[in-house]
């Protein structure tokens, strides 16, 4: 259903990105109970298919009706551009309990005569020790489903967000929302978001802005939601998803080679997850500056995309990037 949100002076100066490790835990859950709408993430639930023994989902499973309401609770909007796991799971460890019993009772509203509803009935008797067995069965989900590839991930999303930053300082916000999503549009003033579950028809943002987090596990759906006190928050599919799992084809390596020259296809091929010029002229016992030299000219081809972090600039594939260096075809 169409979700209207209505932009004022002050929501224009408070947009802004982030990533959530905790969020993307609770993504891959939710992925786990309907494979069969995750095409692309088919060689990740192959591979983790092992880790999965003993891990009992059924209770993070019940608070996500479809369609329903899933509790703010479990993965409120992050504070920070990208907090640890460690930091958003302290926050959800530190839920007021009448706060969780409020929400979930919403979401039993949402579906009272759900399977699940007598797990959630359970929950709800005592909030103070839900929100515990909740905190700890996402800390345990994260540590055998998110935890190993996190850096893959967390490269990706930062990626993504790389690249809408840009479109968004070359033509503001019309041009940052051109191609998000097709689910997703943009008039003046109004940001329409065709969505899955239990939300409004239409919300002002009074002055809290928006809050925009690309996601691996979200595909094919583009989710809005967090009543107040939480920033609104549109969490959509990031560039990339596609060539994610897939390991580098046959000959990849050599055509990269090829393509590059040896040095600027070692690095972009070792690229696996963000790192500096000095790290990378370590690991490949280059000169640092033939690494910068080598840096602008991937950089310059789209292929990777840089930040500051402290002292250091630290580099990374773009999407384009990474399916060149699995020999996939490039994003759409």
């Amino acid at each position: 259903m169409p979700l209207h949100l209505y932009f004022g002076p002050q929501d224009l100066l408070r947009c802004r990105f982030a990533v959530s490790p905790l969020g993307q835990t609770h993504e891959a859950v939710r992925v786990l109970r309907r494979p069969w709408r995750h095409g692309y993430h088919l060689p990740w639930l192959r591979r983790i298919r092992g880790a999965l023994a003993g891990l009992d989902l059924t209770e993070l499973w019940a608070l996500m009706p479809a369609p329903g309401y899933t509790p703010d609770f479990l993965g409120p909007p992050p504070a920070a551009p990208c907090p640890s796991f460690e930091e958003e799971l302290a926050r959800l460890r530190a839920t007021d309990p009448a706060a969780a019993r409020g929400e979930l009772a919403r979401s039993l509203a949402t579906a009272p005569d759900s399977p699940d509803a007598p797990v959630v009935r359970r929950l709800l008797a005592d909030p103070e020790r839900a929100v515990r067995r909740l905190a700890d069965l996402t800390e345990r989900a994260w540590e055998a489903l998110v935890a190993p590839d996190w850096p893959r991930l967390r490269a990706l999303l930062e990626a993504d967000i790389a690249f809408r930053s840009r479109r968004l300082a070359d033509g503001g916000l019309e041009r940052l929302f051109a191609d998000l999503r097709p689910a997703v549009s943009w008039a003046p003033g109004r940001l329409t978001v065709h969505t899955t579950g239990s939300v409004p028809p239409s919300q002002t943002l009074d002055g809290r802005g928006l809050l925009l987090m690309p996601s691996v596990f979200v595909w094919p759906e583009v989710v809005s939601g967090f009543a107040p006190p939480w920033q609104p928050t549109v969490i959509y599919p990031a560039r990339g998803v596609g060539g994610l799992w897939q390991e580098p084809g046959p000959g990849a390596a050599e055509a990269l080679v090829r393509l590059l020259g040896p040095n600027r296809a070692a690095i972009l091929g070792g690229l696996t997850e963000p790192a500096s010029t000095s790290a990378l002229a370590l690991r490949h016992r280059l000169a640092p500056s033939s690494v910068s030299a080598h840096l602008a000219v991937l950089r310059g081809a789209g292929l990777l995309t840089s930040r500051r972090q402290g002292r250091e600039v630290l580099y990374e594939r773009t999407p384009l990037g990474i399916a060149l260096a699995a020999g996939e075809p490039p994003p759409a």
